[in-house]
């Protein structure tokens, strides 16, 4: 197979993923707009967090609810646990990288808040210890999670939000996240300004 084909092979992989899963998975993406928008205009905040493209996507989502998404809007309170290299180096020097976001939670998390969890694997243990941590500070999880949900989809609890894609392809999974991550923007938007 050239190159060439072999591109546009990806290219309909992912554009397959995206069209069979949109109706299984947009129940719980709505879902997960009422969970965030209701905190958020109910003054909480929503924590972010994951690891290597998952880390990544944390920050986007973070940063478009701090500055904005599609449409003008106040900025809305979000902070992705991936981005203060001092907190993450100390947690992980002083106790143990499994809880570089689960003592960050602790400290910032209220009742009321939203972890957003993002693992492809759904087995990342410092994600493991973020969603228990979490729920003992009273929080909601919306988790994004590939591969069946690992571990994580079992730590979740009736008042979270599990949307896992249905790919063990690390790469497609992440592809579907974006898209997810997009939508639920957009929805917010929606949500906070009373948009139809």
């Amino acid at each position: 197979m050239s190159l060439d084909n072999h591109i546009i092979k990806l290219f309909n992989d992912s554009a397959r993923l995206k069209t069979e899963t949109g109706r299984e998975i947009a129940p719980r993406i709505a879902t997960a707009v009422m969970t965030i928008s209701q905190s958020l205009l109910g003054d909480g905040k929503i924590l972010a967090c994951g690891n290597g493209g998952s880390a990544a996507d944390a920050q986007h989502f973070a940063s478009e609810l701090v500055n904005r998404f599609e449409m003008e809007r106040p900025g809305l309170a979000a902070i992705a646990l991936t981005t203060d290299s001092s907190a993450i180096t100390s947690i992980a020097n002083d106790y143990d990288f499994g809880m570089i976001f689960s003592k960050q939670i602790s400290a910032l998390g209220q009742a009321g808040d939203v972890l957003l969890a993002i693992s492809t694997s759904g087995n990342s243990r410092n994600v493991l210890e973020a969603v228990s941590a979490a729920h003992g500070r009273e929080m909601r999880v919306v988790a994004l999670t590939g591969n069946g949900g690992g571990v994580l989809g079992e730590l979740l609890d009736e008042s979270d939000v599990h949307i896992c894609v249905p790919s063990d392809v690390t790469a497609r999974i992440q592809e579907v996240h974006l898209l997810i991550i997009h939508c639920l923007c957009d929805g917010i938007d929606r949500i906070i300004l009373g948009v139809e």
